[in-house]
């Protein structure tokens, strides 16, 4: 355990990481911590060590080499070896194979590496029987996040930011614990154990969306409009998500009265049921639906979550059957709206 004087302020910093996720309630099972070596995982690795009561025997490192950078990722990951068994931690590397995210750049590239990192920790995960995930998002990226969304235009879900903690099964969960620290908070923590770390050179970057907002339009808005907007950002994500809460609560209820059917691939809903519900409430409702099936979400719109929300309508809509993107075909019978994937010929 690392320690400081009590006034110093790495203790602070660990106060604060206790309050945020306090230790009963995860220091007696098993914690994969997602760490790439950067800056903010490194800091989280050395927090978790630090108030850990036994992080040899509860704690295993995740790190997942995407081979994107040639040398330089191969040395990310002896890096991360060696960290870990200076710490006396089992680290658990897995190398992408070649072509995994192959898309050239841009969101499309984004999009497909992170979700090949979150399906290979989860992999990782289910095989120890981890009960948490644990990766290194900072305030900072809540902010990248949010401005993204809200330039790409978004919704209340979407202003809500990146969620602390996310169920991917009934007992797995994603936790973020550094979402409240900045980043420069982590490297003065850093600074402060001697702890060295990694610098992945595609963070600079400006083909990368994020990379553009962090580098250029953040700073650009800092001095020129707000020096505080990365504060009225991260407000704004909070009520947004405060509100998410009272309106996933209304939607639950809302399920309860009128879902009829949830299985593999296909859900129906009695639509008479629905009665009179706010438009807001029957777009939520099929949004939660949707997701819980894992149907696509890339290309359904507010257009298109305004034109299934009205095949819930008395009378019936004119057109009765539509295929929405993914394949997911919806059919209004009767009272029942029907939604089911399309069957493979």
């Amino acid at each position: 355990m690392d320690e400081f004087p009590q006034d110093n302020a790495g203790a602070r910093f660990l106060l604060r990481f206790r309050q945020n996720w306090p230790p009963p309630h995860w220091q007696d099972v098993t914690i994969v911590a997602a760490v790439s070596g950067g800056a903010d995982s490194m800091a989280m690795l050395r927090a978790i060590v630090a108030i850990h009561p036994n992080p040899s025997t509860h704690l295993v490192v995740a790190h997942i080499n995407h081979r994107l950078r040639g040398e330089e990722s191969d040395a990310d990951e002896a890096f991360v070896r060696s960290a870990c068994e200076r710490l006396s931690i089992p680290c658990n590397v897995a190398r992408l194979a070649s072509g995994t995210c192959s898309q050239p750049k841009g969101r499309g590239f984004e999009a497909t590496a992170r979700q090949a990192r979150y399906e290979r920790l989860s992999k990782i995960a289910e095989s120890l029987g981890a009960r948490y995930i644990a990766t290194a998002h900072t305030a900072d990226d809540q902010v990248e996040t949010v401005l993204h969304r809200i330039l790409r235009g978004t919704g209340l879900h979407g202003l809500a930011g990146i969620p602390r903690v996310r169920a991917l099964t009934p007992f797995m969960s994603l936790i973020r614990p550094m979402l409240s620290f900045k980043r420069s908070e982590l490297r003065e923590f850093l600074a402060e154990l001697e702890q060295d770390f990694r610098e992945d050179s595609s963070n600079r970057s400006r083909r990368f969306t994020r990379n553009r907002l962090r580098h250029e339009l953040i700073p650009h808005l800092i001095k020129r409009y707000n020096p505080r907007v990365d504060q009225a950002l991260l407000r704004l994500s909070g009520l947004a998500s405060e509100t998410q809460a009272v309106l996933d609560q209304l939607v639950e209820e809302l399920a309860l009265a009128c879902v009829v059917q949830v299985a593999p691939n296909r859900i129906q809903i009695d639509c008479e049921r629905l009665g009179r519900s706010r438009p807001l409430l029957i777009r939520n409702l099929l949004i939660n639906l949707w997701t819980t099936q894992g149907w696509p979400l890339r290309d359904m719109g507010l257009p298109q979550w305004q034109q299934l929300s009205e095949m819930t309508q008395f009378p019936p809509p004119p057109r009765t059957s539509i295929t929405f993107p993914g394949g997911i075909q919806v059919e209004r019978r009767g009272n029942l709206l029907l939604l089911q994937t399309t069957p493979q010929v």
